[in-house]
Parts: C-alpha cells; sequence; structure tokens
C-alpha cells in the first residue's frame, strides 16, 4: 500500500432490510452524522476489531 493517504471516493451500494436500515438512520441521527458516515464508522470499527483493518 502507498503512504498516500486514501481518497474517499469508493462508492459501495449494498441492500438491507429495512429495519436495518431505520436502525442505522436512527443511530446516524443520534450521533449527528450522515447515514453514510455512521455505516463506514460501523464497518471501520468492525474490521479493526477482527484485525482486516488497520489504521495509518
Amino acid at each position: 500500500m502507498s503512504d498516500e493517504p486514501e481518497k474517499r471516493s469508493a462508492p459501495l451500494g449494498l441492500r438491507v432490510l429495512p429495519s436495518l436500515k431505520s436502525a442505522l438512520e436512527q443511530a446516524a441521527k443520534d450521533d449527528r452524522r450522515s447515514v453514510a458516515a455512521m455505516a463506514e464508522l460501523i464497518l471501520t470499527d468492525w474490521l479493526e476489531e477482527k484485525g482486516y483493518l488497520t489504521r495509518r
């Protein structure tokens, strides 16, 4: 991997159950984030916890 910071422009489309979307929207609202930012935070935390991703 390069030492240059990654650009935040890789799109990711996925389908989820309506109840999951609703819960994500509520969590994002409560945390004053966009749904996309909340989803990225959740994915990042989980991937780091499992050892798939390390932050620099």
